[in-house]
């Protein structure tokens, strides 16, 4: 008799938890945060509400695990992983590189659902947005902070200039369009952005 091999439970949990992410997500983006459940993302995902549980304590949890693991696919998918804002030597251009690729990010139907979720209900319930910005914001804004200080370190920046405060000269902008549609976003608007940041409105 031929002895059958053990299943894999790492790859069966993997399985899992792939599908679980992918519930989550979709299901944010179709019904909105307060009606998404830990009970329906199971139910969508396959597997048992006590699976959840195992691994995550609540559906924020969830929902930005699966967020920031989507993220982590599309910068392993362009070749960008571990991600960091090139450092070219140019400043503008390694910045309108980083924005236009959050425009392509913003306007992905996979992330925009999602992301206007959590960000919406990050602002009615205290909790959920300080992770979403500790988790999530935080990290992607100390990248513009570390290529800020590294143009500072070249001379192409005022040494004394606060890089967390100038990143949003041109991040806070943006994030404002998106969520409150008040314009387009676009590689031109974008590409905007950074020139008025480096260079101000006075005339040259």
């Amino acid at each position: 008799m031929v002895k059958k091999p053990a299943p894999d439970a790492t790859r069966r949990s993997e399985k899992s938890r792939r599908a679980i992410y992918a519930a989550a997500l979709a299901l944010v983006g179709e019904v909105g945060y307060p009606k998404t459940t830990v009970e329906g993302i199971a139910a969508r995902a396959g597997v048992g509400k006590q699976t959840i549980y195992r691994w995550w304590g609540s559906k924020a949890d969830v929902l930005l695990e699966a967020f920031l693991d989507l993220g982590e696919q599309a910068a392993r998918a362009a070749g960008q992983e571990p991600y960091t804002i090139p450092d070219t030597g140019d400043l503008a251009a390694d910045l309108k590189a980083v924005l236009r690729a959050t425009v392509d990010e913003l306007l992905d139907p996979r992330f925009e659902a999602p992301a206007r979720a959590l960000a919406a209900e990050g602002v009615v319930s205290e909790q959920l947005g300080r992770e979403f910005v500790t988790q999530l914001l935080e990290p992607q804004l100390q990248l513009y902070v570390d290529r800020l200080r590294s143009a500072q370190d070249a001379g192409a920046v005022r040494p004394d200039a606060d890089p967390r405060i100038a990143l949003e000269l041109f991040v806070s902008p943006l994030a404002q369009r998106w969520l409150q549609r008040t314009g387009p976003i676009s590689y031109d608007y974008t590409d905007t952005l950074v020139d008025y940041a480096l260079h101000g409105l006075a005339p040259r």
